[in-house]
């Protein structure tokens, strides 16, 4: 996963369509299937409680800190606060 640096280090990628993993006919548990863009990585399935909590939108950015925290952020204050360090 891409590296960036604010005043923190974190590791993101950059959504770029969200979809529904329900298979048709059963009830949706709420999680959802994050795309993200690069070549080389696997569509991001999160659960209900971080889809109520961070409400992810395509177009911003899946977001790992450094002790584990999982969190989304809008495109325009992630490009603002962070420079890509390393990575793919």
């Amino acid at each position: 996963m891409p590296r960036y640096r604010c005043h923190k280090e974190v590791w993101a990628l950059k959504i770029k369509e969200i979809t529904d993993p329900t298979i048709p006919g059963n009830e949706s548990d709420g999680s959802l299937m994050l795309h993200v863009e690069g070549d080389g990585y696997a569509p991001i399935l999160v659960g209900r409680e971080y889809v109520r909590r961070h409400s992810p939108k395509p177009g911003g950015y899946y977001v790992v800190y450094k002790d584990g925290y999982v969190s989304w952020s809008p495109a325009d204050a992630f490009e603002e606060g962070y420079t890509l360090i390393g990575g793919k």
